[in-house]
């Protein structure tokens, strides 16, 4: 009696389980999710070697030869591994289509979250955790995508190869797209990349605004500005201080704007978000966002453009910003060295050579040394954005969100992709997630991404890749 009471029981469990999900394969992918964003992958205690282990077990459980699976990992950094699988396809003489995703996430500090930021709590339509979004949303899409199509027998025309890498959030770490560029690019040669970096936007009211289609990106670089001293006591100040001297470095830094420029994506984007600004009523902030393609140097039109939404203003030019400081060796002694750091976003084909000289201009204080830091990779130029890509997104958004429009964008933020596009392999970012104005808080505490959001962008790519995958 009691056994025939649990097998009942459990059936109504499983049905359940079944009628809650109306895709049948959700289950899997929230699994895969869970147990990806859970791993911790931050540089100081975490590993993506782990990560990226755990990833592979389940492809080659979905039917994966172990020829397929890659995992890699450098000697000097055994927990900063990755993977590239490879899923062949019926064309050898289709070039490959490379998913790129990086699974390590920015450090987060339990004591200042309100959830442990490595358990995924799901909680008032939302999905909480460090990695939620960035980038562990796209990389569990991106293996759910492979699975599901081993699962159904399916063989693409152009042979698929997922990358999920690690070393993207942190300067200085070991940098795994990077690595396979100049290590083992045979296995991530592609004849395009889709990666991270643009997706849908929602307004503070969660109405769908755009779906955007990332065509360049800026590049990060850190600058140190450092004033020496050879100091003394506190007891006898002095004009001559080297935390005053950096003090005005950095306010001369604040109120410098560089050059207004344009490319490709910020020119469409611009364009297209004016109609959009038309049609609610901002009238003003339209005419004035196709002032700005007409004529970059509109002072006026670039100000109300800028001070309407601070993402719009940092697509226009490169933008500099105080990130660190670090002064003195003594409460009771004149300060003898002052240290800042100064994270740039620089625009697509300036050199950080160019962006030190302006600093230096800009603080005009001969004690103030501006000193370049680590060069992660080259400043390329955006890549082609053809109707070969946007095509298949305007059609399955159209679908999917009738009346949403399709906008290329420049990156403000700066991506994996800054390696492929050097290495010749045209990446663009694409992730089909609508998120909110604050971007679910990414690099910020309780990260989030809505549960919706998230289910529709893995059938947006699931889908947009087999239409890729299938093109002549």
């Amino acid at each position: 009696m009691k056994s025939r009471f649990a097998l009942g029981a459990a059936t109504v469990l499983m049905a359940c389980v079944q009628n809650a999900y109306a895709d049948p394969t959700e289950q899997q992918f929230r699994a895969l999710y869970k147990e990806l964003v859970e791993t911790n992958t931050t540089l100081s205690s975490g590993s993506c070697t782990l990560a990226a282990e755990r990833v592979a077990a389940r492809l080659k459980t979905a039917g994966f030869a172990d020829s397929e699976l890659h995992l890699f990992a450098d000697p000097a950094h055994p927990k900063e591994g990755g993977l590239v699988a490879v899923m062949p396809g019926s064309d050898p003489k289709a070039k490959a289509i490379l998913l790129l995703a990086h699974i390590d996430v920015v450090e987060a500090k339990r004591e200042d979250w309100v959830r442990d930021p490595f358990t995924l709590i799901e909680e008032d339509g939302k999905f909480f955790a460090r990695g939620a979004v960035d980038d562990k949303a796209q990389a569990a899409i991106w293996a759910d995508t492979l699975v599901r199509f081993k699962q159904e027998g399916y063989v693409p025309r152009h042979t698929l190869k997922m990358a999920l890498t690690c070393g993207e959030e942190t300067g200085g770490a070991f940098n795994g797209a990077e690595w396979l560029t100049k290590n083992r690019r045979e296995l991530i040669d592609a004849g395009f990349a889709i990666n991270e970096g643009a997706g849908g936007e929602l307004d503070a009211a969660g109405k769908r605004v755009s779906m955007t289609v990332q065509a360049g990106e800026k590049v990060s670089q850190n600058y140190r500005l450092e004033v020496t001293n050879r100091g003394g006591h506190s007891s006898r100040p002095q004009k001559d201080n080297a935390i005053y001297h950096l003090a005005g470095a950095l306010k001369k830094i604040e109120g410098y704007t560089f050059p207004i420029q344009l490319a490709d994506g910020s020119r469409g984007y611009l364009t297209g978000m004016s109609k959009i600004q038309a049609a609610e009523g901002h009238k003003d902030v339209a005419a004035a966002m196709l002032a700005v393609v007409k004529n970059p140097k509109d002072a006026k039109a670039v100000a109300l453009v800028s001070g309407r939404d601070t993402s719009w203003g940092a697509m226009l030019h490169t933008t500099c910003v105080a990130t660190m400081l670090d002064a003195g060796h003594a409460t009771n002694a004149l300060p003898q060295r002052a240290r800042a750091n100064i994270n740039c976003r620089i625009f697509p084909g300036v050199t950080q050579e160019t962006v030190r000289e302006a600093l230096v201009k800009a603080i005009g204080d001969p004690m103030v040394k501006v000193e370049t830091l680590e060069i992660r990779g080259e400043n390329s130029a955006p890549p082609e954005l053809t109707r070969t890509i946007m095509e298949p997104v305007e059609k399955l958004t159209a679908k999917m969100w009738p009346g949403v429009p399709v906008l290329p964008i420049l990156q403000s933020g700066a991506t994996d992709g800054q390696f492929l596009n050097a290495a010749g392999i045209p990446t663009y970012g694409i992730s089909g997630i609508f998120l909110t104005p604050d971007l679910g808080n990414i690099h910020g505490l309780n990260e989030y991404i809505g549960v919706q959001s998230l289910m529709e962008g893995r059938t947006f790519l699931y889908d947009l890749v087999k239409v890729y995958a299938g093109q002549n």
